[in-house]
């Protein structure tokens, strides 16, 4: 079950084409992220059980260890005692702060871009007023030279 859960999350991150490169890249690490927190958190658990001074001992507690462990808050309530608690811990945190980090990059990217598609509007706008007033100004001045050569034309002849 949780592997055709897994597998339609993925179809659904890798399919939308409409989708940049930062978004779905930034979906994916929230979803590994919620795979880790919860995984860790039964990991962590087991790797505990039965240790002297471990706190970690269910699942309730556990996951509120990895969800304050991968987003840096670590309160220092829970915390493992176990040398595998630890290297779990480690892979919590190192898989937090990198979704965190793609999150981040993600929202900073979408804003920068929405800002150059701003810019790039302006510029085209900009460029447009500038092919406009051209076309106008060239136009006023071929009617002024055909009205010269009219002028002259006409001053040319004797009566």
């Amino acid at each position: 079950m949780f592997a055709g859960f897994m597998a339609r999350v993925v179809e659904l991150l890798s399919g939308r084409q409409g989708r940049s490169l930062h978004v779905r890249a930034a979906a994916a690490a929230t979803v590994v992220l919620g795979v880790v927190i919860l995984v860790g958190s039964s990991l962590v658990v087991s790797a505990e059980r039965g240790a002297p001074g471990a706190r970690l001992t269910s699942y309730p507690r556990a996951l509120w260890w990895s969800v304050e462990t991968a987003t840096t808050v670590g309160y220092g309530d829970f915390y493992p005692v176990t040398l595998w608690g630890r290297l779990i811990a480690v892979v919590v945190m190192v898989v937090g702060i990198t979704a965190y980090g793609m999150v981040t990059a993600a929202l900073a990217t979408w804003f920068v871009g929405r800002d150059e598609e701003r810019r790039h509007r302006r510029m085209h706008e900009a460029e447009q007023a500038v092919e406009q007033t051209y076309a106008e100004v060239t136009h006023a001045v071929h009617e002024r030279f055909d009205r010269l050569e009219r002028m002259l034309e006409g001053g040319g002849r004797t009566p």
